[in-house]
């Protein structure tokens, strides 16, 4: 694992959504997994205006959804499928064929687990996984005390979870479940790069990067990722121990 400072959220932003292009550009074909939220926003705009910009090469990529709320339709603006849609895949101007995401409303969510798990089989596996970080620590929804090698799955929200994400919603919403690519993927994953931004993160990345690795901070596990980057702006980074 290689931890990356940089001086603001911009900048940050920026130095993802390079690295998003030049996977692409390397590699046309590449399996590409995104998180939604807050901290992903800005990376994914830039790297949606530079592929526009400097015309990538990109209907042959391939673009997963890290998880999903379990319940919440897709045309939710809290909704992953609603973020990545709208940030994403309809500004590339993506087709059908080159986006997958979970299903959150199907009937038996454990198909949508197994097509998953098969689509990133058949695809090789993931070339590039940006995920961000939980309150908790969790990754996408892999929450505290989950497997380290499970593969996509359904679980049960922690109470943080569910208290937090109530910010991307416009009114009170019921959650109770996640839908998630596990962290045995993010493991086979070639690159991982985990961003956080902003003073409010800064104690779990400090406890993300210091502490043994455990499932009660399921994002430890970036520790033992061969190719893991932890990238950070000056305020996420303000409490780990920084040796010069």
């Amino acid at each position: 694992m290689e931890t990356k400072i940089y001086p603001d959220y911009e900048t940050l932003s920026a130095a993802v959504a390079q690295i998003m292009f030049d996977t692409i550009q390397q590699k046309p074909t590449a399996v590409i997994c995104l998180a939604s939220g807050h901290t992903p926003l800005l990376p994914c705009q830039l790297f949606v205006k530079k592929a526009n910009d400097e015309h990538l090469h990109i209907s042959e990529a391939t673009f997963l959804g890290l998880d999903e709320w379990v319940g919440v339709p897709p045309e939710n603006e809290g909704s992953c499928h609603y973020f990545l849609y709208n940030t994403v895949f309809n500004p590339l101007g993506l087709q059908a064929g080159q986006i997958h995401l979970f299903n959150s409303m199907a009937d038996d969510l454990s198909i949508e687990c197994i097509t998953m798990d098969e689509v990133i089989e058949n695809n090789g596996g993931i070339d590039l996984m940006i995920v961000g970080i939980g309150m908790n620590g969790h990754i996408g929804f892999n929450e505290p005390e989950v497997s380290f090698t499970n593969l996509s799955h359904v679980i049960e929200l922690d109470k943080t979870t569910i208290e937090v994400g109530q910010k991307y919603f416009p009114a009170a919403t019921t959650l109770s479940k996640g839908i998630t690519i596990g962290l045995q993927h993010l493991m086979n994953t070639k690159q991982v790069l985990l961003i956080a931004n902003g003073e409010k993160k800064a104690t779990i990345i400090q406890q993300t990067i210091e502490s043994e690795v455990s499932n009660q901070i399921p994002a430890t596990i970036m520790q033992t990722h061969k190719h893991g980057v932890i990238m950070l702006d000056d305020a996420a980074s303000s409490k780990i121990n920084k040796i010069n």
